[in-house]
């Protein structure tokens, strides 16, 4: 039987991840039904699906009751929740993390936002929370801020793998991936010292680089100035006009050229050096692949980032469209001097994508403490009602 297109990502090198998580989704049987006939070979969550699977319908009272007769407060009840939820997607995909060598089959969970800004917090959550999960196919998402980022240099050496996240701009991400050869040389000095320590092949990683959201922002400050052109015209003063097909092209642009950042950075004698040590290339994986303009194509952030050594994170929705109507063939790797070209034609509009990233970076931390809060007061109005 012929494979549908969702499915044929793999034969062009890119690996198909979930994004999406819940009580329900694993105990129907979908993860199993998604790896079984689509290929999908990993899992992502963060605090805002997390979120929305707890917080909506009743499919977690049960243990939600349960947590509460043990005296249990709302943070620990969260935490129990998700490293239950963790724990049963990592089983589901264990097969698939021993087929592929550890390549593929990892399940990520992220520390909680409150740390994002504090590097020695960062470490010590990791720690924490990756003692909780007692599955080797685990990874432990930190935020690519400033301080996250030193967090994940030193993870590495001390040999966690970890997953990056909320990447938005080229130079943050070739932070990110010094970060990552950084730390595998913490580790290979390490263990030529003697000092007890994982292989460098135990450690893996991926670095989440955000990709829908980038349009979203730049679109607007597009938007923005085109009003302020056109009001300019009708009062006489004069500003260069916007191109109006600057729009919807920013994200791909953007991704491809963190493509380009990845294939140059993971090649040459300091890679080369490390790779013969066992080191493994941190993957970059498309986050936020799911559409938010209804004008863009509904797989726009899945046809045109196709390409060897890459993971695409997509909500089911996404995966959905593209297995109905997806059309797989490497695409990540065309248009390169175009993409180039499209970033500087933003930048002489006044957009600085540096500044756009940064807002984004920004935003996106917040989203997720807005998340873990909002889920904290509900868990402690059901613990609340439950004891009573």
């Amino acid at each position: 039987m012929e494979r549908n297109p969702l499915a044929r990502l793999g034969d062009f090198g890119q690996s198909v991840w979930c994004d999406d998580i819940s009580r329900e989704f694993l105990q129907a049987g979908r993860l199993k039904a998604l790896v079984e006939e689509d290929g999908v070979s990993g899992l992502t969550s963060n605090p805002t699906i997390f979120h929305k699977a707890i917080s909506e319908g009743s499919g977690y009272d049960e243990a939600i009751r349960a947590l509460v007769a043990r005296k249990a407060g709302a943070e620990e009840i969260m935490e129990a929740l998700m490293v239950e939820d963790i724990t049963a997607a990592a089983d589901e995909l264990q097969p698939v993390y021993s087929a592929t060598s550890a390549r593929d089959g990892w399940v990520s969970i992220e520390v909680a936002p409150t740390c994002a800004y504090d590097t020695r917090k960062t470490i010590a959550e990791v720690i924490r929370v990756r003692a909780l999960v007692e599955r080797p196919n685990v990874l432990i998402k930190v935020p690519a801020t400033k301080e996250g980022v030193e967090a994940a240099r030193d993870l590495t050496g001390l040999g966690y793998s970890i997953n990056v996240t909320l990447i938005f701009s080229l130079q943050r991400y070739r932070e990110v991936m010094e970060a990552y050869q950084a730390g595998l040389q913490t580790l290979r000095v390490r263990r030529a010292t003697g000092v007890p320590a994982p292989a460098l092949s135990e450690v893996h990683g991926v670095a989440s680089f955000f990709v829908s959201r980038v349009d979203t922002a730049v679109d607007k400050r597009l938007e923005a100035l085109v009003g302020e052109a056109d009001s300019s015209a009708r009062t006489g003063r004069v500003r260069p006009a916007v191109p109006h097909d600057l729009r919807g092209k920013a994200a791909v642009a953007n991704t491809r050229l963190a493509y380009q950042l990845f294939r140059d950075t993971f090649s040459g004698p300091r890679w080369e050096a490390l790779q013969a040590d066992g080191a493994t290339v941190q993957r970059p994986l498309w986050a936020s692949t799911s559409t938010k303009n209804p004008l863009y194509s509904d797989i726009l952030y899945v046809q045109e980032l196709i390409g060897p050594n890459t993971v695409n994170t997509m909500p089911l929705k996404t995966m959905d469209a593209f297995r109905d109507h997806g059309d797989p063939a490497e695409t990540i790797t065309s248009g390169g001097e175009q993409a180039a070209a499209h970033l500087d034609a933003l930048a002489q509009t006044g957009i600085d994508m540096e500044d756009v990233a940064a807002q984004l970076e920004r935003d996106g931390v917040r989203a997720f403490l807005e998340s873990h809060d909002t889920l904290h007061a509900a868990l402690e109005a059901k613990r609340v009602g439950f004891e009573r």
